[in-house]
């Protein structure tokens, strides 16, 4: 049985941001050929409310489960959407949202890292770590791939790609095995982790 990877797919600045400080991602370039194209080939990391709104389904081929921290969650919540990927299963790691107040997700209120590595050994798709940059922190050492949409903009202060903790002194290596360059000027780079 091949176990589940955990694929952390996110737009990111060229200066390593997520997001601006207040979460949003406003400034990162967005047309409709750019827009289709993900849709076309990473229609499971769109929000449920974009497949309503165009009509289509998510495929359900690249995973199955979203994983994200409660920053990542908030501005749903925010819009009055309990459920962000209801065509997924929903993980959100929060120490302060109570699970019966959101039925549409498992809130999960214990170490990412143990429970992530747990999902893994289960049964069923790859794991699609969403965000923030502290839950990618935490959950580094069981990220197996990383989908990259560089964007070309630089922020220069907001959410960090990663944000920590990371062991300095055994820095993790990673393998391109593709990239895909789209007219609006975003590169989509997929890394592999080289090693263990």
């Amino acid at each position: 049985m091949t176990q589940r990877s955990l694929v952390y797919f996110v737009a990111v600045s060229l200066d390593g941001r997520i997001a601006d400080p207040d979460g949003s991602f406003d400034a990162f370039p967005m047309d409709p050929a750019y827009l289709g194209a993900l849709a076309d080939e990473w229609g499971d990391g769109f929000p449920t409310a974009f497949h309503d709104a165009m009509g289509t389904t998510a495929p359900l081929t690249r995973w199955d489960t979203v994983l994200m921290g409660r920053g990542t969650f908030q501005p749903a919540l925010d819009a009055g959407i309990e459920s962000p990927y209801a065509h997924l299963t929903q993980y959100v790691f929060s120490s302060t949202l109570r699970p019966e107040d959101h039925p549409g997700v498992h809130v999960v209120d214990e170490d990412p890292l143990a429970f992530v590595r747990r999902l893994k050994a289960d049964p069923g798709g790859d794991l699609w770590l969403c965000g923030g940059g502290r839950l990618a922190g935490s959950l580094m050492p069981e990220v197996d791939r990383l989908v990259l949409k560089l964007n070309p903009v630089v922020l220069g202060t907001g959410v960090p790609l990663v944000d920590g903790p990371l062991d300095a002194s055994s820095p993790s290596h990673w393998r391109l095995v593709a990239s895909r360059v789209h007219e609006i000027g975003v590169v989509v780079l997929t890394y592999e982790r080289a090693a263990r």
